[in-house]
């Protein structure tokens, strides 16, 4: 039995230096000499420089959607939002997540105090997209009447007043019939 335990031992010793023998030197890389150096260089840069800029970028793009989703929904209050985004810049990203919920939240006591839960841009595209004849005429109608109530509760902005005169050319454009700037 020792005996075996000898032979097994010494074939593997025996197995073990041929092998040695026959294999090739281990390299730490597959380049060699001056493309080893370039190839450090490059990625000393790209690790320096690109990747830095790129994680920059990646973060301001992530605390600026808030932003970007309250101009996309036209929300009243996509000016707080905007300036909340850059805030949570400036603290390190702890005031992303309110304006992340602020600018998915439906503004209902702002509907309250101003009569409309859109930004004043909403019925501004509205109006730019009537006169160009892009809207249907039942949505121009729709868009007036709501600047009309806003008109009788006396909410109505300047810049909203010259957006219903738009839309009241524009319906009259498209076949509507035409309101005259008195009535409401």
């Amino acid at each position: 039995m020792q005996n075996r335990r000898h032979i097994l031992n010494f074939t593997t010793a025996l197995w073990t230096v041929v092998l040695a023998m026959l294999s090739t030197p281990a390299g730490a890389s597959f380049l060699a000499g001056e493309a080893l150096d370039t190839a450090a260089d490059v990625l000393a840069i790209v690790v320096m420089i690109i990747v830095p800029i790129g994680a920059i970028y990646l973060f301001w793009m992530v605390h600026i959607l808030p932003e970007k989703i309250a101009e996309k929904n036209h929300h009243p209050q996509k000016a707080a939002i905007k300036t909340l985004c850059l805030l949570s810049l400036v603290f390190g990203g702890m005031l992303w997540p309110v304006a992340w919920l602020w600018a998915y939240a439906k503004p209902v006591t702002y509907k309250l105090a101003y009569g409309t839960e859109k930004h004043d841009d909403y019925y501004l595209e509205a109006a730019e997209q009537a006169l160009r004849q892009e809207i249907p005429l039942e949505h121009i109608t729709q868009l007036r009447e709501e600047l009309d109530d806003l008109d009788a509760k006396g909410q109505l902005s300047p810049e909203l007043k010259r957006v219903r005169k738009k839309l009241v050319s524009a319906e009259a454009q498209a076949g509507g019939t035409p309101v005259k700037e008195g009535k409401r």
